[in-house]
């Protein structure tokens, strides 16, 4: 029984010396694309970006106004980045396992090169990696997921 104190006491004092998330680069459910329309729409009217590893949907969104957040925190964090990004892993990428892991690393490489999309509008993102996501080194998926955000910026930033 105390051991199992130990570990609830120790916890908090775990979690404040190695934070979870970088300060400022966080992915708040605001800058996430969730509904199935909205994939659906960037799928079926929005343009592609191909690279190697990855293939990037994305589509200016013109209904800024539609899509206001519930709270006032929301609106705060919207307002500093309008670029909602998702991502799809299907079942012949692999297993429950090595798809939660292609998230995972897309959503830590996106949380470190968003700031790269601030400049270029409201806009929906969809991020459609290929299997080799999942043994690539990371400082490759960082590197492949800045750079399609920076070609994707500039041809949103085109029109």
């Amino acid at each position: 029984m105390q051991d199992c104190e130990l570990v609830t006491t120790d916890a908090p004092k775990r979690s404040v010396e190695q934070p979870a998330v970088i300060v400022g680069a966080s992915f708040s459910p605001v800058a996430r694309l969730l509904k199935h329309s909205d994939f659906d729409r960037v799928y079926k009217q929005g343009r592609r970006h191909f690279s190697s590893h990855l293939t990037v949907f994305y589509l200016r969104r013109t209904d800024a106004a539609a899509t206001k957040p519930a709270t006032p925190q929301a609106a705060s964090s919207e307002s500093e980045n309008a670029t909602r990004v998702g991502f799809t892993v299907g079942r012949a990428l692999g297993g429950a396992v090595d798809r939660n892991r292609i998230k995972r690393r897309l959503r830590e490489a996106v949380r470190q090169r968003r700031e790269v999309l601030s400049g270029s509008g409201p806009a929906d993102i969809v991020i459609n990696p290929k299997k080799s996501v999942l043994t690539l080194d990371f400082s490759l998926v960082l590197q492949e997921v800045g750079q399609s955000f920076e070609a994707v910026a500039k041809k949103l930033a085109r029109k």
